[in-house]
């Protein structure tokens, strides 16, 4: 049995997250479920509630990195916030398929369209995303402080 979260992780709020940042039809005509990166990280957050595990068994490379259909980005922002507020800023101790990397995975794909290399701290990727993605990192920066 996999390793759990020490402080837990709020499935629910990540939960709210996915549902917001889902355009629900407006882009495909129905869901497809793990072939889209929100409904990958909804199968993710689904399994958690089940079993809460630390980590997804090969999480990252099942991510659908193609998926290219529009999200609703303010949400995103708002979801990657919130997901980095999830992190425990393991740092050295980071994994690659943690659930909150996986899922944190999947918003990037639809927000930058690619996954980016997270160091196991919250601050620092703010700092990264200050660098590469100016458009986006203030605002996620924003409601992570608050």
């Amino acid at each position: 049995m996999g390793e759990a979260h020490k402080k837990g992780l709020d499935a629910e709020l990540v939960w709210n997250d996915l549902e917001n940042c889902c355009l629900n039809g407006i882009s495909c005509s129905q869901c497809q479920g793990k072939e889209c990166t929100i409904g990958y990280a909804k199968q993710c957050i689904n399994d958690y509630r089940k079993e809460p595990k630390k980590e997804v068994p090969d999480g990252v490379s099942q991510i659908p990195t193609v998926d290219l259909k529009p999200f609703n980005e303010d949400e995103l922002e708002i979801a990657i916030a919130h997901i980095l507020k999830e992190c425990k800023d393991c740092k050295e101790d980071h994994v690659e398929n943690c659930i909150i990397n996986v899922v944190r995975n999947c918003y990037e794909v639809g927000l930058f369209g690619d996954i980016h290399d997270y160091e196991g701290s919250a601050l620092q990727y703010l700092m990264y995303l200050k660098e590469k993605f100016p458009e986006h990192s203030e605002q996620i920066a924003e409601i992570y402080m608050r």
